[in-house]
């Protein structure tokens, strides 16, 4: 019998088979069968190739050019470019001494007006301005950064400025309420503010510090307390009449009592608090009663300064002299500036405006 042998193929893994046969022609010969190829893995193989396509799908999708035939294909679109902004420069504050000179000169000029108010509506509203500017200075100067070495006279100014702005308010409600009722009083009174005797020490201190500035304090004068001798006819009419009068002051102040007719003084006299006072002569006829109350008489406007209080008499007082063949009768008449139990005459307050000057 013969032996089969076979050899392997290292590259195609082709087995040939060697057997005793029968050639086509009825002899002897061989048979050659051929195994199926075989890859070293064909799964590997397959996985290979998928990996492959999942490659291609990501590289396509990652791709930004075109798809197109046109001349932009396959191009990538560029980022457009980024500006960036400039910096933004770091202000730089403003020195000292013209953040100074900035607010106090504009209080410097209100203060520089008070002397020349013509009367009290006028001198309220310069008060208001050096108040308002006060203010304005104060808040100022709080967002201003001071140097070290003017560290305590600014602390000062502020405090002062705020001292002066609540004087100002003081010394209005003041003249609202008739305390001082003339301008002379009323300016006299806000030269009373200690702020103006501290705000020129803190500029004088800031001065020295190398920070100057102008603050000039008006002469505002003195509060005065001047009165006339009790019974002291401030105006003196006709007097060649029989009637007379007594006036009692009772009241807080000296006052002045005025005869008026056709709302205009024929005779005053002044009353000092406490005091009676006399006069006669009255002329016969029907008088008006006014009374101005107060202090500090200015002969020169024939008016109190301070506490100002104006009143007239309801009822009017009539003079009236009568003769028979043996005697003269005449009028005389007693009033009391204060409140009296059991008194008989009625009082109503006036505007000043309305009171007849005496």
């Amino acid at each position: 019998m013969a032996e089969a042998r076979g050899t392997s193929d290292s590259t195609s893994d082709t087995v040939t088979r060697t057997a005793r046969g029968t050639a086509a022609d009825g002899g002897p010969g061989t048979i050659t069968t051929a195994a199926p190829v075989r890859t070293r893995s064909t799964r590997r193989a397959l996985a290979a190739a998928s990996l492959l396509a999942a490659g291609a799908l990501v590289l396509a999708g990652c791709s930004g050019g075109s798809t197109g035939s046109g001349p932009g294909a396959g191009r990538t679109a560029a980022a457009p470019p980024v500006s960036t902004p400039p910096p933004v420069p770091t202000p730089t504050p403003t020195p000292y001494g013209p953040v100074l000179a900035k607010w106090i000169g504009p209080l410097d000029a209100e203060l520089a007006k008070l002397p020349q108010a013509a009367d009290l509506i006028a001198l309220g509203a310069a008060l208001k301005e050096v108040g308002s500017k006060a203010v304005l200075a104060g808040a100022g100067l709080k967002l201003a950064t001071e140097p070290a070495a003017a560290s305590a006279a600014h602390r000062q100014l502020l405090v002062a400025l705020d001292a002066l702005s609540d004087h100002i308010d003081t010394v209005q409600d003041e003249i609202h309420s008739g305390k001082y009722c003339a301008t002379g009083s009323a300016l006299a009174r806000f030269g009373q503010a200690e702020a103006l005797t501290t705000i020129p020490a803190a500029l004088a201190a800031l001065a020295a510090a190398g920070y100057p500035a102008t603050l000039t304090v008006p002469a505002t004068g003195q509060l005065q307390q001047r009165a006339l001798d009790n019974g002291t006819m401030v105006r003196e009419g006709s007097l060649d009449g029989r009637g007379e009068l007594s006036i009692e002051n009772g009241g807080s102040g000296d006052a002045v009592l005025s005869l008026a007719k056709d709302g205009k003084s024929v005779h005053s006299v002044y009353v000092g608090k406490g005091q009676t006072a006399k006069f006669k002569g009255i002329e016969d006829g029907t008088y008006e009663v006014f009374f101005a109350g107060g202090s500090d008489w200015d002969p020169a406007t024939k008016a109190f300064t301070q506490g100002c209080d104006f009143s007239k008499f309801d009822e009017p007082l009539e003079f009236k002299t009568t003769r028979t063949s043996s005697e003269i009768r005449w009028s005389t008449w007693t009033l009391s500036l204060q409140a009296v139990v059991g008194g008989n005459a009625r009082t109503t307050d006036v505007p000043a405006g309305s009171y007849p000057q005496p």
